[in-house]
């Protein structure tokens, strides 16, 4: 069977071989060229549309071993076979070892040397075809990869909305404190990076902190918006308002981690909070946070029954209540933020949206586990596709030249 080649390089040192063998590949109807010597056929290789290379191993000056090499090198997707004398064929294995496709033992047989290039074409082939099959793999994870990525992108932008739309609509029904939920986002956002070390607790804390207030939507009007104190009856109901959040988002996908603050967010250090009356760190950390946070907005914010204190006084109202009311710990961390960086972020609250925090990397509301496991998928691809990878003058005969 004749092989599907444009022409074949014959090297060996031997001019009575190459002539034989060239004879041979002839009469197969095989175009052929032959060289001396390696240097000779490392000369000729780019100026004709060679397939394969049948070199012998033994020759002076650079090796078979070292042209293979070469030719490895610059022209990887040529068929190259290897000769060598009976004596020989443990070396013709290790050239096989080091990238040539197949070894031939001298004296040649016409029918030897046909199959062994076609089987070494077959190989060479399908190769090609596991190199073209990994770079359409390639193009495709990396176009998937970029498609989950704007995925991620809308999902974080869709649940970011979401969330400013839940946070206006408790402002709204709580008038009076109105932009509370706004602020405690960002004060307890300040508190858990001046902390330092809660980059994965951050995206709890904020949505708890945003929505911490979402079960007052379900309180009456008569209880919510009353000016003066609170009746046991009423304030019974009102204390209601953080077990009703918990379980409106507690099966929201997105929010269901939050979903512990928003129902620990009135627990208090010495167990005096409520629902559940935790005391110290039963309480979730993100919870002992917002606390403060809580408190601090509270104090500072006009009230239906109050009117703010000063900044400098409400931080000595919770200096007093470290280890009492909160977190000794996260007290002394708040302390450490200057007033003027409080009166900052308060000024700035009223205008800034939660996705600003969002889109600069702050807060990811969104899984990227998916993305990861595609970049993860693109790396063992590299590694199986690698795994499988291949490997005197001219005397002319009819080759076809390269194209220029």
């Amino acid at each position: 069977m004749k092989p599907t080649t444009d022409c074949v390089l014959i090297v060996d040192d031997e001019p009575a071989v190459r002539k034989m063998l060239g004879v041979m590949l002839s009469q197969a109807g095989i175009a052929n060229e032959s060289a001396g010597n390696a240097q000779a056929a490392l000369d000729v290789l780019p100026s004709r549309r060679f397939s394969a290379v049948i070199s012998d191993l033994r020759m002076p000056g650079l090796s078979g071993l070292e042209l293979l090499a070469e030719v490895q090198r610059k022209y990887p997707e040529l068929v190259f076979l290897v000769a060598t004398g009976v004596d020989d064929v443990r070396v013709g294995v290790h050239a096989m070892r080091q990238g040539a496709d197949d070894y031939l033992v001298k004296p040649f047989q016409l029918d030897m040397v046909l199959a062994s290039l076609e089987r070494a074409f077959q190989k060479k082939a399908l190769q090609q075809e596991l190199e073209n099959y990994r770079r359409h793999l390639e193009e495709m994870i990396a176009k998937r990869t970029q498609q989950l990525q704007t995925a991620i992108a809308q999902l974080e932008h869709s649940y970011s909305a979401t969330l400013e739309a839940l946070g206006s609509a408790i402002d709204l029904r709580d008038g009076p404190t109105a932009g509370h939920s706004r602020r405690v986002f960002w004060y307890s956002i300040k508190i858990a990076q001046a902390i330092g070390g809660l980059e994965k607790e951050v995206r709890n804390l904020g949505m708890g902190a945003w929505l911490h207030d979402i079960g007052k939507l379900a309180t009456p009007d008569g209880i919510l918006l009353k000016p003066g104190a609170l009746t046991p009856q009423e304030r019974e109901v009102m204390e209601r308002h953080v077990q009703t959040g918990y379980d409106l988002v507690k099966s929201i996908p997105f929010l269901a981690d939050a979903a512990e603050i928003i129902l620990a967010h009135h627990e208090r250090w010495d167990g005096s909070g409520y629902p559940r009356g935790l005391k110290a760190e039963e309480i979730p950390l993100g919870a002992r946070i917002f606390a403060v946070a809580d408190s601090f907005d509270a104090m500072t914010s006009d009230r239906p029954y109050r009117s703010a204190i000063p900044f400098e006084a409400a931080r000595d109202e919770i200096q007093r209540g470290a280890g009492k009311l909160f977190d000794r710990t996260v007290v002394n961390v708040f302390l450490t933020i200057a007033v003027n960086e409080w009166v900052a972020i308060r000024e700035e609250a009223a205008s800034v949206q939660i996705n600003t925090f969002a889109n600069s990397g702050g807060l990811s509301f969104a899984s990227v586990d998916d993305a990861n496991a595609v970049r993860e998928a693109s790396i063992q691809l590299h590694h199986f596709a690698d795994a499988h990878d291949p490997g005197g003058a001219s005397e002319k005969t009819p080759c076809q030249p390269k194209p220029v």
